[in-house]
């Protein structure tokens, strides 16, 4: 038996940090939506009780350091699943890049087990699960556009946001998260406003929507990657209507209401920068 899983990246078209909690995490409040750039993941059912993980991309481990081992191996713990799985992943997010593409193929991977080892689990029973392995697996499991906050894990849907073409840079060095929440000063944070962006989209609004973006982290990564700043004032310069970075870094992403703007912005980068990537958001 084979299944087919499609595992969407995500932007963050707000990113606050509220505070240090006692359990050493932080409070958070994002806004996220899914776009049009997946990695793809081949699931075939396995007689031995093993888990075996192959990919096209060769900076993948392919063992228990690689979220989706740890997404099947917990499954198969939590249900007592005697059978195993063969996972292939199709890689095309970058990886370390801020979009969710780890997050995403633990989703993907959840879902697809699900079906594939017949455990009859609700979408909001697999996210509660996710959260075991990651504050954006919840997002990544339902999809589409939401508000989430504690952690990350804690997910409300929210209306899908106005539909436009999104242009995504990666440059070449990544960020790892914990480096840029390791000694954050919370107070020093430019905090965007969350509500005001909450509205716009509630109001089909992309004007007022892109006028209340905003990323806390993204002074914080800049200091660690300059080119952040640099990409992000180019895609400015080349028409994009907005321009930000995408959770933790580095990818910084410019959204154009109009694709013929989107291509200007997209074949200017292109030139600048070697991943570089124009697709849709994702209905």
């Amino acid at each position: 038996m084979e299944i087919i899983e499609k595992a969407p990246a995500k932007i963050n078209l707000s990113l606050d940090v509220l505070h240090k909690r006692d359990d050493g995490y932080h409070e958070m409040e994002m806004v996220m939506t899914s776009i049009d750039l997946a990695d793809r993941l081949t699931l075939n059912l396995l007689d031995e009780n093993r888990i075996v993980i192959e990919s096209n991309n060769g900076f993948l481990p392919l063992d228990e350091r690689n979220i989706v081992y740890r997404s099947a191996l917990m499954l198969q713990k939590e249900f007592d699943v005697q059978q195993g799985v063969h996972v292939y992943i199709e890689k095309n997010i970058p990886i370390a890049a801020g979009l969710g593409g780890g997050s995403s193929d633990a989703a993907a991977t959840l879902r697809g087990l699900n079906r594939l080892w017949n455990l009859g689990l609700s979408m909001d029973e697999l996210a509660e699960l996710g959260a075991r392995i990651g504050s954006d697996v919840p997002f990544c499991v339902y999809g589409g556009s939401a508000y989430a906050y504690g952690r990350g894990e804690k997910i409300e849907p929210i209306t899908e946001i106005p539909q436009c073409w999104v242009v995504l840079v990666k440059p070449r060095r990544g960020i790892s998260s914990w480096t840029v929440f390791e000694g954050l000063e919370v107070d020093t944070l430019t905090h965007p406003n969350t509500e005001d962006i909450l509205r716009a989209i509630e109001e089909v609004n992309y004007e007022e929507m892109t006028n209340c973006l905003g990323n806390a982290l993204e002074n914080v990564s800049i200091v660690k990657q300059p080119k952040i700043e640099q990409i992000k004032d180019k895609m400015l310069q080349f028409g994009a209507d907005t321009a930000l970075m995408s959770g933790t870094g580095p990818t910084i992403y410019g959204l154009c209401q109009k694709y013929s703007r989107a291509k200007r912005v997209f074949n200017g980068l292109k030139g600048f920068c070697n991943e570089v990537y124009l697709v849709r958001t994702l209905k």
